[in-house]
């Protein structure tokens, strides 16, 4: 009781209760920033991880670019029923090599963040030629256009080290290889041992149905299909103890 009229002293004095409140916020940001200033990096390294290869990252620009992260999150809540529906759910390392990030804070159609291998290279051309075809509630409008839209190649180096400035590790290599490698990714018959050594589980081969021709619908469904499938989760589980 005796606590209680205590508190019922803060309660009634606007000017202890500013102050109190003053403190506490004092003490609880103290102990939530101060071990900032001590830790190098506060994303933890999660194996399989990597940076996007460029027919990758030229796939994220375009997704970028059609506005695709307003309609569809790449983040998945440590909830069950997010969980049971799109996979395991989202880990910070995930989006390290990202800028901007594309979690979102909207979902008028599915969380893509464990889109990759879920379905063909053919269902997804169809799907972004005419949703409707395969989802026949969705209001996605076509994206048609993609596969009739060569790709820009040409000084696509520029990306990789727009990125490496920003920390994503893009070696001198890489750089020096990305045109190639662009090319290679899409191409059937091409040696693709280079783009396989530098990015480890990459998609290969054709994406759009057209192996004669580099579209940006190539691009965008390379990046579609390496979303999620980086990281070996049963592993990343087991060593967390999870079940």
């Amino acid at each position: 009781m005796a606590l209680m009229d205590k508190h019922a002293i803060l309660e009634k004095n606007a000017t202890l209760l500013l102050a109190g409140s003053f403190l506490v916020v004092t003490i609880g940001g103290i102990v939530e920033i101060a071990p900032l200033f001590y830790l190098e990096n506060t994303i933890e390294k999660v194996e399989g991880m990597r940076p996007y290869s460029p027919l990758e990252l030229a796939g994220r620009n375009i997704y970028v670019r059609e506005g695709c992260y307003v309609c569809h999150s790449q983040m998945i809540r440590p909830f069950r029923d997010e969980v049971e529906r799109y996979g395991h759910y989202s880990l910070a390392a995930e989006s390290m090599y990202d800028h901007p990030f594309q979690w979102g804070s909207k979902r008028t159609g599915p969380d893509l963040a464990r889109i990759g291998d879920r379905y063909s290279n053919d269902w997804h051309v169809q799907h972004l030629i005419e949703p409707r075809s395969v989802v026949p509630e969705s209001i996605m409008p076509s994206y048609a256009f993609l596969r009739d839209t060569p790709l820009a190649v040409k000084n696509f180096s520029t990306h990789l080290v727009a990125n490496a400035r920003l920390g994503v590790p893009y070696d001198e290599n890489m750089i020096e290889n990305a045109e190639k490698d662009l090319k290679q990714q899409a191409d059937p018959n091409a040696d693709t041992s280079g783009v396989e050594e530098r990015y480890p589980k990459v998609k290969l081969g054709d994406f759009d149905g057209n192996p004669q021709a580099l579209t940006e619908m190539d691009a965008l469904v390379a990046y579609l299909q390496m979303l999620g499938t980086l990281v070996n989760f049963s592993t990343y589980d087991e060593a967390a103890g999870y079940r």
